[in-house]
């Protein structure tokens, strides 16, 4: 299998290199030079592959100050976590001149982005995602940060990272529902893509199943598309807000559900939701299309047991608000047919409504 590398076209440009078993230290050192770093991980991720980082790193020329391990899951995502990370990092004595390695899923990527973007005004960040969901989506586009009670991703700030390293192999120690919530995402982009990446959608089937080159195919264009809308709308004042399609219902299922929801359950279903709108306001019926391709990903879509009302209060929390929308709807990004998404949509309360009771049980 070959090793592949993307470049985000951004102001400062970065590197994402795909492929199985990867040279991390030699292609970490193309990159920057070596100096003092730290690994940020998880649970779950540290005694898997945080042993393995340490040492191609150090062969490699680094000084590792040490690890900061938060416990697996989106708790994690709070500010409490974020201000130990950064406490924990001062006692490891990491400069301002230092780097940290993220190495894990979304809420590490998101969480150790966070606390590179402000430790120190800002210290460099390299992402190592070890999720199908964080190598298609999070570990692209700099969008980091933490959640509130009140809401999903409510503080944050967009970092760059200066390389993203995703390593397949590491894929092969996620359970299948892992690699299923990774899919909707990827799902979602081929939605809004069309073309050879929709089509290439129907490899959804031995992805999920870990087939390592279907992986590394719907890894590389989903990376190419995100690269592609975040390098014409970085900071997402535009066109970035087409990757949101589903998100808007879906990030109010997961704050609903006390996040016992994972991701990619949550947005699996808020597209299907999406897909209902966009029937009802561009007459084009793409809800089989939805269902068909989750269903195939291994995902519901259906969700069970999140009560209907907080699902809408916690909408009208949603960061992606504005301030002319007022109390009476939400902006959603709709779907005139496969690769023609529209953003901005107005959708009334009841509509919305209408949208979740399809997909709550």
């Amino acid at each position: 299998m070959p090793v592949e590398t993307v470049e985000v076209p951004v102001a400062r440009p970065y590197p994402v290199v795909v492929g199985a078993g990867l040279d991390l230290g030699g292609i970490v050192s193309d990159t920057l030079d070596p100096g003092l770093c730290a690994v940020f991980t998880d649970s779950t991720v540290g005694p898997l592959h945080a042993a393995r980082v340490h040492g191609a790193l150090q062969r490699a020329g680094w000084e590792v100050a040490g690890t900061i391990e938060v416990p697996s899951g989106e708790a994690s995502k709070s500010m409490e976590a974020y201000a130990g990370a950064l406490r924990r990092l001062a006692r490891l004595g990491l400069t301002r001149d230092g780097t940290i390695f993220a190495l894990g899923g979304g809420v590490v990527g998101d969480l150790g982005g966070f606390v590179a973007g402000t430790y120190m005004r800002g210290v460099d960040l390299v992402m190592l995602p070890t999720s199908v969901l964080a190598m298609v989506d999070s570990a692209v586009g700099g969008k980091v940060g933490v959640d509130l009670p009140e809401g999903k991703n409510l503080v944050g700030a967009f970092v760059r990272p200066r390389l993203v390293a995703a390593d397949l192999d590491w894929i092969a120690t996620l359970p299948e529902r892992e690699i299923s919530n990774g899919l909707a995402e990827t799902i979602k982009m081929g939605l809004l893509s069309g073309g050879d990446f929709f089509g290439g959608l129907d490899l959804i089937g031995a992805a999920r199943k870990g087939d390592l080159d279907a992986l590394q195919t719907l890894v590389l264009y989903s990376i190419r598309f995100k690269a592609g809308v975040v390098a014409e709308d970085e900071l997402e004042g535009g066109l970035r807000a087409i990757l949101n399609y589903g998100h808007t219902i879906g990030h109010a299922l997961e704050a609903a559900a006390d996040y016992n929801l994972q991701h990619g359950q949550a947005v699996a279903a808020g597209m299907v939701a999406a897909a209902t709108l966009s029937r009802e306001r561009f007459g084009r019926d793409l809800t089989g299309v939805h269902e068909d391709l989750i269903g195939t990903a291994g995902l519901l879509r259906r969700v069970p047991g999140v009560p209907l009302e907080r699902i809408l209060l916690t909408m009208g929390r949603d960061k992606k608000r504005s301030s002319v929308d007022g109390s009476a709807g939400h902006r959603f990004v709709l779907l005139e047919d496969i690769g023609r998404p529209v953003r901005s949509v107005p959708v009334s309360v009841e509509e919305a409504r209408e949208a979740i009771v399809a997909i709550v049980e």
